[in-house]
Parts: structure tokens; sequence; C-alpha cells
């Protein structure tokens, strides 16, 4: 969480402690478990809301982005597999393509909108 272990949680905790002092430090921890309650109750509305508006029911741990591995992905769109055909020889090699000699006085073609 941020970087933070339980040893310098435990330091930031006395020194609010010195800093806020005992009488007002049970005000501002309920103050930050009020602010807590209310993001959940926020993020929970969110993913109500989105629910009710594609409604369908969603999988939410199927969209959660910690679950993609980029080198699964990336692989499995380059191992495309070839379908067994009778002329498997053919669809397993490369397309070569040739070019096209112009004639005499012949131009080029020439895209406009390709630059």
């Amino acid at each position: 969480m941020f970087g933070l272990s339980g040893e310098k949680l435990l330091i930031l905790g006395l020194i609010a402690v010195f800093i806020l002092g005992p009488d007002r430090l049970p005000h501002y921890a309920q103050q930050l478990a009020k602010f807590a309650k209310s993001l959940k109750r926020m993020a929970d509305g969110a993913k109500d809301q989105l629910s009710n508006e594609i409604g369908e029911e969603l999988d939410w741990k199927k969209l959660d982005p910690r679950q993609y591995d980029p080198r699964r992905i990336i692989r499995e769109a380059l191992a495309e597999e070839v379908v067994a055909a009778p002329n498997a020889t053919i669809l397993n090699q490369p397309k070569v393509q040739t070019q096209q000699k112009l004639v005499a006085g012949e131009q080029a073609p020439f895209d406009s909108e390709s630059t």
C-alpha cells in the first residue's frame, strides 16, 4: 500500500497522536472513518449503476486488469491456428507479391492520401 510498511504506519500514527493530541484524535479518526465509508458507498453506487445500464450480470473478476498477462495475449495473437485443408501446403506458404512492370510512358500509381 503505497510502499508503507507496518513500522512506517506505526510511526505515522504516533506522530498523529502527538500533533493532534488525545482530545482531537477521536474526532479526526471518526471523520476519517466517515470518509472511507463514503468512498466505499460511491464505488458501490458506480458499480451498481454500471450493472443497471449494461442490463446483464457482470463478472467483475473477468474485468479485473490485474489478471491480464501481456505475454500471454501477445503469444495468443501471434500463434494463429492454420485450418487443416486438403491443400495445407498452399495455406502455409507466404504470399509473394510480384511487381508489375510499367509500359513505356505510363505513370506509376500515386495515392494522394497516403502522405
